[in-house]
């Protein structure tokens, strides 16, 4: 095994990585173009150190060593890396995908590292068509989740406020009403978890909700 191969497989994994991590950038997401590619370079190299770099000692004769020991190491430290891009915001959870993205983008970085070319490439592929294409095919048939954030002076609007979000083809799931005292009135904070089954446009909803009385500030996400 030459060492312009060795580099080129860590180009490779870089390459493919970035495919990844660029999608993820898109969207804006914590782990982005920069975090994919370091994930796929660093598992490539891992497992061309776990394979070739041991050879002098592996000559004795009388010692065995097992690669996929480091395989099996780099998929649970990047783990913990993905860990870190999930977040818990109001009972709803953020990451999982970028997360699920990282731990896949490893396993390509080992496949490259363990020269497996064409299984690499077309796990970047499915990684990709799972990222961008399941989601634009099954979106029109899976309800879609959202979270919005009301300050009102008066809980009198509530009621309005959920007739409203029905005819916007919103289901509201939850909400919780806070009151927060001031030194003139009482102030409430409504925080909804909603879904959707049909496309909807924030600017229609926002102006709904705008129309009606009391309402002081909306956050819709």
């Amino acid at each position: 095994m030459t060492e312009i191969e060795l580099i080129a497989r860590l180009v490779i994994a870089g390459i493919l990585g970035a495919l990844v991590g660029f999608e993820r950038e898109k969207r804006f997401k914590e782990a982005g173009l920069r975090t994919h590619f370091l994930v796929a370079v660093g598992s490539a190299l891992a497992m061309i150190v776990s394979k070739y770099a041991f050879f002098d000692v592996v000559h004795n004769g009388t010692i065995e060593l097992d690669p996929s020991r480091i395989a099996a190491g780099v998929v649970s430290g990047v783990g913990f890396l993905g860990a870190g891009t999930i977040l818990v915001q109001r009972q709803s959870v953020r990451g999982l995908t970028t997360a699920a993205g990282l731990w896949a983008t490893s396993g390509i970085g080992l496949a490259i590292g363990s020269g497996m070319y064409i299984v690499s490439i077309c796990g970047t592929v499915l990684v990709l068509v799972g990222l961008e294409v399941l989601k634009r095919l099954f979106q029109p048939i899976i309800s879609k989740s959202h979270k919005m954030n009301i300050h009102v002076s008066s809980n009198e609007v509530i009621p309005s406020i959920l007739d409203t979000l029905t005819s916007q083809n919103l289901e509201v799931v939850t909400y919780q009403v806070k009151v927060k005292l001031t030194d003139t009135q009482p102030h409430y904070i409504i925080d909804f978890q909603l879904k959707s089954n049909k496309g909807i446009k924030d600017n229609d909803i926002i102006k709904a909700l705008q129309q009606l009385p009391e309402i002081e500030r909306i956050k819709f996400d």
